[in-house]
């Protein structure tokens, strides 16, 4: 079995001729950082979305999701800080006119980090680097800062600016004391929501990773301001292991360890509990559904990077084919959040604390948020594997992420009794699973085909299908094939689903 590297333009072309993504109204040359998901693409980040809600809120009693209006009232972007500081640095090709993010040059030039990094030291090492435009070796302009907010005008009055949300919490803070009496909620909890976001990205690049209208999956967690580190979950994780890239190992420069949660903080390499609780519960949601432990670290922001209103932030990073890249951020942001809009809203967002009889404030004291099409991409990446004995791609989802979970092939297409207990077969499984019915071509290719787009399982309908009732199982990952009745089908496939080993659920008929 050989898993090859694909590079990301590689992906981007399997993602286009299967059907998973394209670029946006490509017939008219498409629009940069933009993408459009096609029949395989939209089941795929639709089960991601479902599976993510499902086991962070649905199966939780501490939290409770929303669904936040895009456009809100531009305050909220002012109260939050966005309107003056969300920016990245820009300069300009003076002769062709090109624009790029500084920053991204000198990562791009000089393989160094630029988290950080103040506007004076990014143009001090664009000039002493010489560092040119990309596109015709020309001169470029001094670096400023872009705003990355996109605008827009509410109502036929021109002035009136509204801002598309550039991320997702700031609508979470600003609902938070509707919600939470609402929905009777009491400390610990949190509040999470699913939904478009937008940045005006200067250079997206690299595919879905760096998008200008993309999907956040967003969890804010509040705490009492005193109980940072009572955590009531912590001991779940305690031996979860992962690897761990430390403030510390950055500055001494050395490379990422293997740690047990409970030696984190034991060392106190991170500084609360709930902290590494969530920082666990996020990479423990991608290895239970399929994805390899081995290519992910969280790594703690230097001094230079963090946030001035952060106690502590971790990114929980994957090894991508062009090196480690932030999946998600997890940030301690105290209660900077609540207290900005308490002080431009002038609206009471405190709770009344049973226990000491006074107000508080509570503390975001981890801020889990994931792109949604970087989760997209990390499945895909760890799915994709070339079998040279199949001389084909198998792309090896979760079955719960599988876009299409079963495949049902009539043997042949000419014989209209064998297609007819076919459809028969499609109509009563497609009721409970995502199925496709497929009798173009021979059987070996259409397996092939079901192997590529990550069909989980196979049922082949045969000539003696007519006269004993009984289908072909067949295992996309191990194409290993069982012989069971079409009666106890469904019964079969959902223990199939669920983990169990293919040839114990039936009687095998070799390998084909």
């Amino acid at each position: 079995m050989e898993k090859p590297k694909l590079t990301i333009d590689e992906m981007a072309v399997f993602c286009k001729r299967k059907g998973f993504v394209y670029p946006s109204a490509e017939i008219y040359g498409g629009i940069a950082g933009f993408y459009d998901f096609g029949h395989l693409g939209v089941e795929l980040k639709n089960n991601i979305k479902k599976e993510w809600w499902k086991t962070f809120v649905q199966q939780r009693d501490d939290v409770v999701g929303i669904d936040g209006s895009i456009i809100t009232n531009p305050n909220v972007w002012k109260a939050s800080g966005h309107v003056d500081g969300f920016t990245d640095v820009i300069v300009d090709c003076k002769k062709c006119g090109s624009r790029f993010r500084g920053d991204t040059l000198i990562e791009d030039k000089l393989k160094i980090p630029t988290a950080g990094m103040p506007l004076d030291e990014i143009a001090e090492k664009l000039k002493g680097h010489r560092i040119k435009c990309q596109k015709c070796g020309s001169e470029l302009s001094e670096p400023k800062k872009f705003n990355l907010m996109f605008s827009t005008n509410v109502g036929p009055v021109q002035g009136s600016v509204a801002y598309l949300r550039p991320e997702t919490a700031q609508i979470i803070f600003a609902d938070f004391k509707l919600v939470q009496e609402n929905a009777r909620l009491k400390l610990p909890f949190g509040i999470a929501q699913i939904g478009k976001s937008f940045r005006n990205e200067i250079s997206p690049r690299e595919f879905l990773f760096r998008m200008r209208e993309f999907e956040q999956m967003e969890l804010e967690y509040f705490v009492h301001p005193e109980k940072q580190d009572e955590c009531i979950f912590i001991e779940e994780v305690s031996d979860y292991e992962l690897n761990v890239l430390s403030a510390e190992m950055q500055k001494n420069k050395k490379n990422m360890g293997k740690l047990t949660i409970r030696q984190c903080l034991s060392k106190k390499i991170i500084r609360t509990k709930w902290h590494a609780y969530w920082l666990a519960s996020m990479h423990k949601w991608f290895v239970e559904l399929g994805a390899n432990p081995e290519h992910f670290r969280i790594r703690q922001h230097v001094k230079d990077e963090l946030s001035h209103y952060a106690l502590d932030t971790w990114d929980l990073e994957y090894e991508f084919p062009f090196g480690w890249r932030e999946l998600q951020g997890l940030s301690n942001r105290t209660d900077f959040d609540l207290k900005q809009h308490m002080e431009h809203s002038k609206a009471d967002l405190s709770l009344f604390d049973e226990e000491s009889k006074k107000k508080i404030l509570p503390h975001v004291i981890c801020e889990p948020s994931q792109g949604v099409e970087r989760a997209f991409l990390v499945f895909l990446f760890d799915a994709y594997s070339y079998d040279k004995a199949r001389e084909n791609v198998v792309l090896r989802l979760h079955p719960k992420l599988a876009p299409v979970k079963i495949g049902i092939f009539p043997l042949v297409s000419n014989k209209a009794d064998v297609v007819k207990k076919a459809r028969g077969v499609y109509d009563e499984l497609k009721q409970r699973w995502a199925c496709t019915f497929d009798l173009s071509g021979s059987i070996g290719r259409r397996y092939a085909r079901a192997d590529e787009t990550g069909i989980y399982a196979t049922v082949t309908i045969d000539f003696e299908s007519l006269e004993d009732d009984s289908v072909t199982i067949r295992s996309r990952d191990t194409t290993e094939q069982i012989r069971v009745k079409i009666s106890e089908l469904k019964d079969v496939l959902t223990k199939f689903m669920e983990g169990e080993k293919l040839g114990k659920l039936g009687k095998s008929v070799g390998v084909k």
